[in-house]
């Protein structure tokens, strides 16, 4: 794990907005593969895949607080958790405490994250780039389409930008409910709408509500009862033109490793060939990966102009 501890030891600053720091998951710094820190200020928070020997886990906190010292502020606690996902899942808090509510920023976005409950934070740093795409493109007035909503970080953003109507879709009540909390945090509740609805089983009321101007698309890729993207995202595509106005975009996104880039392309040109191909957008640099194929894919096209 010495790359890990070097990460920790170049550490330039304290962390105040919400990001990656360090990303073995890409495959890039061998023999850390199973781990990922990570930032939400104003707690560190240290995922492995693989459980970790008391050992380890007291080098990585030696490494944080030697860090500490020399560039946090007189006074300033380290607040650090470790997390354990996979068959011994654990959540511990290994110094400091954890605020609650526990709010942090992104490009100025507020978001409620809750570190010691579940594997799902609230807000997915990989996703970073995607948020400001969205940011860049919203165009003033526009109504989106936000699916598979969960948190509901793309409609904060989109009403920040200047988008009139959100349409936020997720199963999840639980996760729509803290969405509307980060809308009232970034003050864009006007705009807003949430429903708790399986989309495959809504498209009716979903396409009588548009067209949309923009159609964000963020599925799990594999989450039995709610989404298989190898059977899913292509009866997902083919709906894509009736939501979409003339000339409006779609953003595409997929985590799946085992899924490439030409997966999601060719599901779009055998289910949507009239959009037309825009560009991927690329994701954050410290998520770099040994395989652009494995990390995660954000695609961007857009709908014929009338």
């Amino acid at each position: 794990m010495q790359a890990l501890l070097d990460a920790i030891a170049a550490m330039a600053t304290v962390p105040r907005d919400a990001q990656r720091l360090f990303h073995g998951r890409g495959g890039l710094f061998p023999g850390c593969e199973h781990l990922a820190l990570d930032a939400y200020p104003p707690v560190l928070l240290l995922t492995s895949f693989e459980p970790l020997a008391d050992a380890a886990l007291e080098a990585v906190g030696q490494a944080l607080a030697a860090r500490w010292r020399d560039i946090a502020p007189e006074g300033e606690a380290l607040n650090w958790v470790y997390q354990c996902r996979g068959a011994q899942a654990e959540t511990r808090l290994m110094a400091g405490a954890v605020p609650e509510p526990h709010v942090v920023t992104e490009a100025g976005t507020r978001y409620l994250v809750h570190l010691l409950r579940g594997q799902n934070h609230g807000l997915f740093l990989d996703m970073a780039a995607g948020r400001s795409w969205v940011r860049d493109h919203v165009k003033p007035g526009a109504k989106v389409l936000n699916l598979f909503a969960y948190t509901c970080a793309f409609s904060a953003v989109a009403l920040q930008a200047g988008a009139a109507e959100v349409v936020n879709v997720d199963m999840a009540s639980g996760a729509l409910a803290i969405g509307r909390t980060n809308h009232e945090l970034n003050g864009v509740k006007a705009g807003a709408k949430f429903l708790a609805h399986d989309i495959f089983n809504s498209w009716g009321k979903l396409t009588r509500g548009g067209p949309y101007d923009l159609v964000i698309c963020d599925p799990p890729s594999f989450q039995k009862g709610s989404f298989v993207a190898t059977k899913d995202y292509a009866r997902l595509a083919r709906r894509l033109p009736a939501l979409l106005a003339p000339g409006g975009q779609a953003l595409l996104c997929l985590n799946a490793p085992e899924l490439g880039v030409g997966f999601l392309r060719e599901v779009v040109a055998e289910n949507a060939p009239a959009l037309e191909w825009v560009g991927r957008v690329a994701n954050p640099a410290v998520f770099a990966d040994v395989s652009e194929d494995r990390g995660l894919k954000v695609l961007a096209y857009r709908a014929p102009a009338a």
